[in-house]
């Protein structure tokens, strides 16, 4: 059975950050199941109230309470020595912590460029009454490009902490977000050129991303049978 560790946490503690980089190291060398929790979450309270936990970071394996504090790198590898090595390297997929993930970091920064790119569009184009060759294009790149991102990008990040269960990153993650620029260019380019395979193509990019989206968001949306599962 698979060792797991639950690092608990608050968006307030600065040393909280420091002690989820330790574990997520370990977890990349280590075969763990790993998650931060937020103590103002239901799943965060229940262990703090189980265990009487009094101070975060704290970190709990399998269920009991094992360190206060952060760890450094010997210690929690220390605290996990009966877990395999990991043979194939890094796991592809983790949980969303408290830290922001790359994925959603350039998901807010594509969201700016296309925000941008399609604003600057419709401004030359005569504004959103205007009607330019490619006022088409720009709205999808402002209702796919933008408006996905910050949906997508901002969701990852946020969603864990409205509701106390983890989402996937990783490899997932990365997917969903080259789909999103795909489905974006596509759409927008064949809107332009007036060419339908592509804008079809786009959508079924576009399609895929929200499906992925959709699978990452199983965690999240179940129901919990269990408070500390």
């Amino acid at each position: 059975m698979t060792m797991r560790v639950q690092l608990l946490t608050s968006e307030w503690c600065a040393p909280c950050r420091d002690a989820e980089e330790i574990w997520r190291a370990v977890a990349d060398r280590r075969d763990i199941a790993f998650e931060v929790l937020d103590v103002a979450q239901p799943e965060g309270r229940s262990i703090v109230s189980r265990l009487g936990v009094r101070s975060i970071p704290s970190t709990v394996i399998d269920g009991t309470l094992k360190h206060i504090g952060v760890p450094s790198p010997a210690e929690a590898t220390a605290l996990v020595a009966e877990a395999p090595e990991r043979s194939a390297g890094p796991a592809a997929e983790h949980y969303v912590g408290m830290s922001l993930e790359a994925t959603s970091a350039w998901s807010v920064a594509s969201a700016v460029f296309y925000l941008a790119l399609g604003g600057t569009a419709l401004v030359f184009g005569g504004g959103i009454d205007g009607d330019p060759p490619w006022r088409a294009a720009a709205l999808h790149v402002y209702g796919m490009g933008f408006i996905a991102f910050v949906v997508l990008g901002l969701g990852e990040h946020l969603l864990p902490r409205f509701t106390g269960a983890p989402i996937r990153a990783g490899a997932s993650a990365w997917w969903q977000f080259g789909l999103v620029h795909a489905a974006t260019l596509a759409i927008a380019g064949g809107a332009l050129a007036g060419a339908r395979a592509i804008e079809a193509a786009g959508g079924c990019a576009a399609i895929g991303a929200f499906a992925l989206f959709a699978w990452r968001l199983i965690p999240v949306l179940r129901a919990r049978t269990q408070p500390d599962r």
